[in-house]
């Protein structure tokens, strides 16, 4: 395998990949290093990881990140309530008659039976991996907008993917028999912290260039002609130089040339640039910022370019 074959296997799984994120990719693969990945919101960032799961086979481990996120939410929790109906059912056992709860009592309470893992714990020791769980392919975790987490999150990151290991108080150490493959996200809505990103390989993802963008609308929207393809491709390129709020992703192309084609369009006009302007632009300011532009001017732009 070599970065061209990693580029092969994301197209086959849906995914066009320029050069350099298929290199980004190849060398976190083959350096089992956690890969970041930072962009605009809608570049596809998120999907490279749900793509190395279907190809890999590994399990998509993913970790949505927030305001406020802590250990228990992302690594591990006890189940409480079925400790406390363990508890209960020993002392009934005991009363009745029958054997009373002995010193072990704790031990049990605080066993693997208890554990709740979240899924960087997931990720590093998935069910069934202990023992002999070497055969399987390594999961892949996905900690997605790392910016949206607090600094202390960012922090407790860091041991984890050094050494691929989590620490139970109460049962010791999980340490992954194979690493999983890490991607993390950012859409920069604050910079990420250093330390962080000397633990990882770095991927700024651009949004794709005109033919790319082509052509991944043809493979996720087959039904789409050829021609609106282009054409819708050509005027979210124009779009994305209008200085907008929120520029198109990829995600929002596709749609539109959904939605357009539900309509039973096969090229672009001003009328279904006007009626389907909401699957594109999400915000009204920037809906009227495109019609004060003047939507004419976009088709016949558009229409040229995708000629």
């Amino acid at each position: 395998m070599d970065p061209d074959g990693v580029r092969a296997a994301l197209a086959a799984h849906e995914y066009l990949a320029d050069e350099g994120l298929a290199t980004a990719v190849y060398l976190a693969v083959v350096l089992r290093r956690p890969l970041l990945l930072e962009g605009e919101a809608g570049v596809g960032k998120t999907e490279v990881a749900k793509v190395l799961s279907r190809w890999t086979g590994g399990e998509l481990v993913r970790l949505q990140c927030y305001e406020g996120i802590d250990v228990a939410q992302a690594v591990y929790e006890w189940d409480y309530s079925r400790q406390l109906l363990h508890l209960r059912t020993a002392e009934v056992r005991g009363a009745a008659g029958g054997e009373p709860p002995g010193p072990d009592l704790e031990d049990e309470l605080y066993s693997e039976r208890f554990l709740v893992p979240r899924p960087l714990l997931q990720a590093i020791a998935p069910t069934g991996a202990r023992p002999g769980g070497a055969d399987r392919p390594a999961p892949v975790l996905l900690i997605d907008e790392i910016d949206r987490a607090d600094d202390e999150f960012e922090a407790f990151l860091l041991e984890i993917l050094s050494d691929y290991a989590v620490t139970v108080p109460e049962l010791g150490t999980f340490r992954a028999e194979t690493p999983p493959v890490v991607v993390i996200t950012s859409n920069r809505t604050r910079d990420v912290h250093d330390a962080l990103k000397r633990r990882c390989l770095y991927h700024w993802v651009e949004h794709p260039d005109f033919e790319r963008e082509v052509a991944i609308v043809r493979l996720r929207a087959p039904g789409v002609a050829e021609a609106l393809a282009a054409q819708v491709a050509a005027a979210v390129e124009q779009l994305r130089e209008m200085g907008l709020y929120k520029p198109p992703g990829v995600a929002e192309t596709i749609d539109w040339a959904q939605a357009l084609a539900a309509l039973g369009r096969s090229k672009l006009d001003e009328a279904a640039v006007s009626l389907t302007l909401g699957s594109v632009l999400k915000y009204r300011e920037d809906a009227e910022r495109v019609r004060s532009a003047g939507m004419a001017d976009l088709v016949q732009a558009a229409v040229t370019r995708g000629a």
